[in-house]
């Protein structure tokens, strides 16, 4: 497969594998972060949740299952590698949520709206996408750079199973890989119980695809001849990249992050058809439109300070145990909550919902 489609291609196809499986998720799955907080807080659902707890552990089972059958090394994957602040995990996390609240989605789900057809969500991806890049690489990068330093640690796994095995002498592909499926049945129970089951099957395939990223990338590393990134799914500084690489795809290699973003906008386009039709939607109230660009805004700074969006930190990450995810997941889902509240009930905290 390398030596037919090379090295960038076939990542970019592992990408896109993943990314519309993802996209297909939340269209007929409706896997959604910021509807998960919703219906926690305000709709007394909590099926969205054990979805997400369901996908979050067959990623984590997969994924250290794959580490002690010794088709993956994840130490290699980049949220183990590299050690991140936890004033930028908090931050940035927090910044997230809130500015996913006043979008009214994240960068995952503002993709899988703009696959059904809605043109405000093609507006509010450009502008988080291009936020990214203004705290990635642009003006305010140095200043990033210097408040939240990201520092590389090859010489051991920054995750919490690697951690307690080194404490505990248990390998950590059996302390990861025993929470995954705790975490599979307990949740997956829960939805048995309830009848969801088109919920558990989405949710067991979204935790796949993560996986599959993670296992994909690792496998060009190792055997291609390139020094690619052990990544899987995220979904806003990618965007960034894809809005470069359309404007100069001459000069520039796709990767798996430009075959995620549009995988999923692939899927969700499907899903879209499948479901209830695609049909083209707009913005008809200005103010809306500017309370969403600026949420983007900080959707775009908030992912770049904590390395990580709702999927890139709340699925990608966690999956894999890494010190840091759990502190973002955390702050996006206190800075969601902040942020429903305002737009639902106002800034009123100290009531009850």
């Amino acid at each position: 497969m390398l030596d037919f489609l090379g090295e960038a291609w076939t990542i970019t196809l592992i990408g896109l594998g993943g990314g519309l499986v993802l996209g297909l998720a939340a269209r007929l799955g409706r896997f959604c972060t910021l509807g998960m907080i919703e219906d926690v807080h305000y709709g007394h659902d909590r099926s969205r949740l054990w979805m997400w707890a369901v996908a979050l552990g067959t990623a984590m089972a997969v994924a250290f299952g794959a580490e002690a059958a010794g088709l993956i090394r994840l130490h290699d994957a980049i949220y183990l590698h590299n050690g991140f602040t936890l004033a930028g995990a908090a931050v940035g996390g927090l910044m997230f949520g809130y500015g996913m609240a006043q979008a009214g989605n994240c960068g995952y789900g503002m993709l899988a709206r703009l696959g059904g057809g809605d043109l405000r969500a093609m507006v509010i991806a450009l502008v988080m996408g291009v936020a990214a890049y203004v705290t990635l690489s642009g003006p305010l990068a140095a200043l990033r750079a210097r408040l939240f330093p990201f520092e590389p640690h090859p010489e051991a796994p920054q995750g919490w199973a690697h951690m307690l095995g080194d404490a505990t002498g248990l390998p950590a592909w059996a302390i990861g890989g025993a929470l995954g499926v705790a975490l599979i049945l307990g949740a997956g129970a829960a939805l048995v119980r309830a009848r969801r089951w088109k919920e558990l099957v989405w949710a067991t395939a979204a935790g796949g695809a993560i996986a599959s990223g993670f296992l994909g990338t690792s496998w060009v590393a190792n055997t291609g001849f390139e020094p690619w990134l052990v990544q899987s799914h995220t979904f806003t500084a990618p965007v960034g990249d894809s809005i470069r690489y359309a404007m100069f795809s001459s000069g520039l290699e796709p990767d798996f992050a430009i075959g995620s973003v549009l995988g999923v906008l692939i899927g969700a386009f499907a899903g879209s058809l499948i479901r209830d039709g695609f049909r083209w939607e707009a913005c008809d109230d200005p103010r809306e439109l500017k309370r969403q660009m600026g949420g983007a805004v900080l959707m775009g700074f908030g992912a770049v300070i904590a390395a990580g969006c709702s999927v890139g930190q709340g699925l990608s990450a966690l999956s894999l145990l890494s010190f840091h995810a759990p502190v973002v997941a955390g702050a996006i889902w206190i800075g969601a909550w902040v942020g429903l509240r305002q737009l639902i009930l106002g800034l009123g905290l100290a009531r009850t919902a």
